[in-house]
């Protein structure tokens, strides 16, 4: 086979063989098709999409290309269960529903990924606690998943091998906003952990990956098709970013946040909602209940009793961090130097918030990267943010803001008041939008 065959067979809107696409995706990992070749292999794809048959294809190569994990002798007393999110602002969620998830009975192997654009990244948020190490040896990651149940780690290099350098030239060759290829990219590292079963959430609005509820149905739906396809069942909810998920975004004062939802002193809000419906529908995947309402009351009673956040001090000590983190997080999160509100200057309703703006403050206060590669600054960010709805009075804050010095709080301050409109009327926006469930692909 010549690369070059397989590129003009795609750019002519032919559809392509298993073969072939297993012999474009294993060149790729081991370096033996150039970069140059992959730009145009995922223009053809950008241009020309791939059917169903094509996408599994893709996908089960991309699984393929480096270790594909095998939990069979580990002898686990549950299912293989994780979640996956298109990214979102204030999107905290793995944190809480990991171990959540792994004190009702299921093991979960979370491979998360950074920030990426205006959306914050697991990883960096993790990065937040002192010690903690992403990138365990396999044996350590292995034996936190049979021991304690979840594993929140960044992806290895033998894992799906060719998603980095295929993800790497996408990126620069405007081929990222490809159906095929994200689902691909997604699905080929998670289908490597050797889950038995996924959820995917996917968001919606002024915040969302996809730039449309159309777009971000499409893929959910593609999402939904391929995993099932390859053997996993899969889910995937439709939730809300048109505000932030949580009343923070930025790393440390977000995992404040998830510490204090885990701890019990938050009670309701929007990241304990979409949080407790993904693990609903992760335990109707595992089989570990038979229907919602058996979920909920098994989900509450390990939040109430202590047993999640027990699930999560253990995850942090078992990857180097502090084994005291839940009790004494102030202590170890880093805090900025300025911590100041911005205010209303107006009166009215929240009916509308650009996530995206919001997002890039943190960013510009160093909370994100710039160009890649660059170094963050954990202790900055937002919280107490408001949200849709919510009635304001000129001097009431719109957000706390945490700065490292004065022109950079002036900076945010400016992206938070252009960023909340403030109107006659409230707007609200359903939570779960939908549900997307298997359907049989011909």
């Amino acid at each position: 086979m010549l690369p070059q065959e397989i590129i003009r067979h795609k750019r002519d809107g032919l559809a392509l063989s298993t073969e072939d696409i297993r012999f474009f995706i294993n060149g790729i990992a081991s370096d033996t098709i150039g970069n140059e070749q992959i730009g145009a292999f995922a223009m053809a794809v950008y241009l020309n999409g791939m059917n169903h048959a094509e996408r599994v294809a893709l996908t089960t190569a991309i699984r393929d290309s480096g270790e594909v994990i095998d939990w069979s002798d580990m002898n686990l007393a549950g299912p293989v269960l994780d979640k996956h999110s298109t990214g979102g602002v204030g999107d905290v969620v793995s944190l809480v529903l990991g171990p959540w998830v792994a004190a009702c009975g299921a093991h979960v192997p979370m491979v998360s990924g950074r920030g990426l654009g205006h959306t914050g990244g697991t990883l960096d948020k993790l990065e937040s606690i002192p010690g903690y190490n992403i990138y365990p040896d396999n044996d350590t990651f292995r034996r936190l998943v049979r021991d304690c149940g979840v594993a929140i780690i960044g992806q290895t290099a033998r894992l799906a091998a060719a998603d980095k350098r295929l993800y790497a030239v996408r990126d620069v060759t405007a081929t990222v906003e490809s159906i095929p290829l994200i689902v691909a990219s997604i699905l080929g590292k998670k289908l490597a952990c050797g889950l038995q079963g996924l959820v995917m959430d996917v968001k919606v609005g002024s915040g969302a990956f996809m730039p449309t509820p159309e777009a971000s149905r499409e893929l959910a739906q593609a999402i939904v098709d391929i995993a099932n396809a390859a053997g996993m069942p899969t889910a995937a909810l439709l939730t809300d970013m048109n505000q932030v998920l949580a009343t923070s975004a930025g790393n440390a004062v977000e995992v404040a946040e998830a510490v204090a939802l885990l701890n019990g002193e938050l009670h309701g809000g929007r990241l304990l909602e979409v949080t407790r419906a993904l693990a609903i529908e992760m335990l109707l995947q595992g089989g570990l209940v038979n229907d919602a309402e058996q979920a909920g009351h098994r989900l509450d009673k390990a939040l109430s009793s202590g047993a999640a956040a027990e699930r999560f001090e253990h995850m942090i000590a078992g990857l180097g961090g502090p084994h005291d983190f839940i009790t004494r997080s102030d202590h170890y999160l880093p805090k900025a130097p300025l911590v100041r509100p911005i205010l209303a200057k107006t009166e009215g309703y929240v009916n509308h918030i650009d996530i995206r703006a919001l997002g890039m403050s943190v960013v510009e206060l160093g909370g994100g990267r710039m160009t890649a590669g660059a170094t963050i600054d954990h202790s900055v960010g937002l919280s107490q943010i408001v949200s849709l709805g919510d009635y304001m009075v000129p001097g009431q804050p719109l957000a706390i803001i945490h700065a490292r010095d004065e022109a950079e709080f002036a900076r945010a301050a400016h992206r938070v008041q252009t960023a909340v409109t403030l109107g006659a009327a409230p707007s609200i926006h359903p939570l779960i939008h939908d549900v997307i469930r298997h359907r049989e692909v011909s």
